[in-house]
């Protein structure tokens, strides 16, 4: 076991090492907000209120709404790396690693907009009658040559294996070992309730999850970010330090302070992006599949919409996080003490045992949540791997597997989830920039006739129509097996 922990630590140091994924990240998000026009910035406030306010598109086809889709995918990312992933970004990278998560999630939206568009546009229909998309149909169906299905298959493998890790057994396991230092609650105990859960939620596919997410996470990002701006106003006269000191530490490392070890300027951006990768996934291709079932209709609207989530997730949550664990202090403790810097940040900074209660009951639904989140994922790319038949067996052990990450210590798939990222990130970023082309000319049709994204169903087909690939797109709509429809209808990705 320790072989193997070495191993996969020293595969995922290169994964995510200075000369592979955190330049492919960044420059392919910097790269498509050049072709995009800065879309998430210009974007961002009609976004979001088709996402969190008008939530729907009357008419539309799909199996959830759009803010559904959201939150299915918020659910999948706030999670543990939104209170230890951050902690150990900022605990061995310092106070400027959090800059470098920003920049990330700045980029990164352009990402995220780009295969949340392309999850849409070229989404198909299984024997259930369920919308099944992502850059495991993408990848293929948009790419039309051998290497676009390498990547599709390659891709649906990682996600696959990754669902197991990143998006259950960590989750579960967090969420036990916190049950249990808090209320002595056993692990065991924990495990069973939290497999029970989960095969019940899962049991209705992606309406079930959807619903039980469009409750949970609102309350939950109101809970903990309401909870991080109390220590916020109550440390006021410490904010301005603490962005001076992550804006300073962010461009030179950070000298040796009480524990902290000090880091030097390549850590503090392979701690900022890698943390910030694995707490809002942009790039990672996750995101793409919770937005191929939404109800839209054009692949822009949701795209944006989806887009969001980034900013979500790390602009709003993330920061909140950071510059609590900054402006109380307790950074300075070192990555060693990451998995109880945030409660730690968060008891010094509340009254009473608050801090304490809202780190934990946070933790908790903020990690079940990513667990459905993730088996939704899983569950698609064994549909497109084995068949609708491969579904109901995934759910039934992805439930089981629940229980296995409350029970046994993770250090091994800590580095497994890190490494099967990773690997589900790499077709993902290069199918993006191969299709950038054809996400920014549809992108520039769509948002040149409707900029505010207030256009209705017939409004949308009377100016897409006799555009090239929106027969295609609506035909996706017909009912049948991904894998037959994928022979059946043209291929038209790059026309």
């Amino acid at each position: 076991m320790e072989d193997l922990t070495e191993f996969l630590s020293t595969v995922s140091s290169v994964v995510w090492g200075p000369f592979l994924l955190i330049p492919l990240l960044l420059g392919t998000g910097l790269y498509l907000t050049i072709r995009l026009g800065g879309l998430q910035f210009l974007k961002l406030a009609v976004a979001l209120r088709l996402g969190l306010f008008t939530r729907k598109d009357v008419g539309a086809e799909g199996d959830i709404s759009q803010f559904q889709a959201l939150t299915t995918a918020l659910a999948a990312t706030v999670g543990t790396g939104n209170i230890v992933g951050v902690a150990t970004a900022i605990g061995i990278g310092g106070p400027g690693a959090l800059f470098w998560m920003w920049v990330t999630a700045m980029v990164g939206m352009a990402s995220k907009y780009s295969e949340a568009f392309l999850g849409v546009r070229f989404r198909t229909t299984d024997d259930a009658g369920e919308k099944s998309g992502g850059p495991q149909y993408y990848l293929q169906r948009g790419i039309k040559n051998g290497f676009g299905k390498f990547l599709a298959i390659a891709f649906a493998i990682f996600a696959f294996l990754a669902s197991f890790g990143i998006g259950n057994m960590t989750q579960g396991n967090s969420i036990a070992t916190n049950v249990e230092n808090s209320w002595n609650i056993p692990l065991w105990v924990t495990g069973g309730v939290l497999a029970v859960l989960t095969l019940l939620v899962l049991v209705g596919g992606i309406k079930s999850i959807g619903r039980v997410t469009a409750g949970l996470v609102p309350i939950m990002i109101v809970f903990y970010v309401l909870g991080a701006i109390y220590i916020l106003i109550a440390n006021i006269d410490g904010v301005p330090a603490a962005l001076a000191l992550i804006f300073t530490d962010a461009f030179t490392g950070t000298a040796a302070v009480g524990g902290f070890t000090g880091s030097a300027i390549m850590l503090v951006i392979q701690m900022g992006v890698a943390r910030g990768i694995f707490s809002n996934e942009s790039g990672l291709g996750s995101a793409a599949i919770a937005a191929a079932a939404a109800q839209t209709t054009h692949p822009v609207r949701q795209g944006l919409v989806s887009m969001t989530q980034t900013f979500i997730d790390t602009i709003i949550v993330v920061t909140c996080t950071g510059l609590v664990i900054i402006t109380t202090g307790v950074w300075d403790l070192g990555g060693d003490s990451a998995a109880t810097m945030t409660g730690e940040a968060f008891s010094h900074g509340l009254p009473g045992d608050w801090g304490h209660w809202i780190v934990t009951i946070g933790l908790v639904l903020f990690a079940f949540s990513t667990i459905l989140g993730w088996a939704y994922y899983g569950e698609r790319n064994v549909e497109r791997l084995f068949g609708r038949r491969g579904v109901t067996p995934y759910r039934v052990v992805f439930s089981i597997v629940v229980y296995v990450g409350c029970t046994v210590p993770l250090a091994v798939v800590w580095n497994f989830s890190d490494v099967m990222n990773g690997l589900m990130a790499l077709p993902n970023l290069i199918g993006l920039l191969i299709l950038s082309g054809l996400i920014a000319r549809e992108t520039r049709h769509y948002l040149k006739h409707d900029p505010e994204l207030r256009a209705n169903k017939d409004e949308i087909e009377a100016f897409m129509r006799d555009q090239p690939g929106w027969d295609e797109w609506k035909a996706g709509d017909v009912v049948g097996s991904s894998h037959h429809h994928e022979r059946q209808v043209p291929q038209g990705g790059s026309r």
